[in-house]
């Protein structure tokens, strides 16, 4: 189990799930406090934005990724791009300061050392890992020693990678929850592979989730049936806007059934106790059979397959779950053709 604030992660709780409104804010303060309302009528735990010092991140000629390329201008570089994404720590502190007075958790992702140190004033109730960082164990050390749960998203990675992550991070750690994860804006449905939950499952005993990046209300509900425990999805106020993100973000509408359609998969995964259903209980009694005599049957007369046979009988009787102890007993008393079959 895991606690990140008021909400506990674990195989029987609710799905965890952050609306990532990551830098679709476009730098506009007002902007991000109308992302974070959208996510609270979305009724999401959380909201996640990002913290980065553009200059600690990276250099100054890097080619924008191809995602990148395709939703904002070809000609301006990585760097630049970034630069006009940044939010200041005063920023930061009064989103978060804002996402207290709307009664959702606030959460971001630190991409660099600098804005690693700068958080650590803001005392945030957990440290999402993007996959950039994945492989970064220098930083991960650093972040782990803070001893707040870590969400550690895997785009980009081998499993070797990360089980040498984790075989590091555990012992300094153990509050992680490891996020399958596509690293690209949107993702073809058939990158989505849930399946390497399972993988997860096999290799690690650390809780799961899922960053999703796919279409729509996408691979999410999937993932929730399949274990994930953390779900992170991107949101924007409008997909048109200028930004690495918006395309491959939800709508404010759509995030409010993405969020339903994840409660509606807990709704149906219920319970892992195999029992009746209260419902099922009447049902059971006038549908589950009962051993009753296939003809009469006389005192002292052996019961046989053929003088058993199972009906309905109202609930009343010997389940013919136990036939085999039954059979070859003695008769106690004289049986009619369709009597229910009691035992003295």
């Amino acid at each position: 189990m895991i606690k990140i604030q008021n909400k506990a992660i674990h195989s029987h709780a609710p799905t965890f799930i952050i609306a990532e409104a990551g830098v679709n804010h476009g730098g506009d303060m007002e902007v991000a406090k109308q992302l974070v309302d959208v996510a609270v009528e979305a009724e999401a735990d959380a909201v996640k934005f990002q913290a980065f010092r553009t200059e600690h991140l990276i250099l100054k000629d890097v080619e924008k990724a191809p995602y990148q390329q395709k939703t904002t201008d070809q000609a301006e570089s990585q760097f630049d791009m970034l630069k006009k994404l940044e939010i200041s720590l005063q920023q930061t502190a009064a989103l978060k300061a804002y996402c207290e007075k709307k009664g959702i958790i606030f959460l971001t992702t630190p991409f660099d050392e600098q804005s690693l140190q700068e958080l650590d004033s803001l005392d945030l109730a957990a440290y999402k890992i993007a996959s950039t960082d994945t492989t970064n164990l220098p930083f991960l050390k650093k972040v782990a020693a803070r001893q707040k749960p870590i969400l550690l998203s895997t785009g980009m990675t081998f499993l070797a990678e990360i089980t040498q992550v984790l075989h590091t991070l555990l012992p300094l750690n153990d509050q992680i929850i490891l996020l399958q994860c596509t690293a690209n804006y949107p993702i073809d449905d058939r990158e989505a592979n849930l399946n390497v939950l399972h993988t997860f499952k096999q290799h690690f005993d650390v809780l799961l989730g899922y960053s999703d990046h796919s279409v729509g209300i996408g691979a999410s509900p999937y993932a929730v049936a399949m274990g994930a425990k953390v779900i992170e999805k991107h949101f924007t106020l409008d997909k048109t806007l200028k930004g690495p993100d918006h395309n491959a973000s939800l709508f404010p509408e759509e995030l409010k059934a993405f969020v339903k359609a994840i409660r509606q998969v807990e709704v149906y995964l219920g319970s892992d106790i195999k029992k009746p259903t209260l419902s099922e209980l009447k049902t059971r009694t006038t549908l589950q059979k009962a051993l009753v005599a296939n003809r009469a049957i006389k005192q002292g007369e052996l019961f046989t397959e053929d003088n058993l046979v199972a009906k309905r009988t109202g609930g009343v009787g010997i389940s013919p779950l136990y036939f085999d102890d039954l059979v070859h007993r003695k008769a106690h008393k004289d049986f009619k053709k369709d009597e229910i079959i009691d035992l003295p």
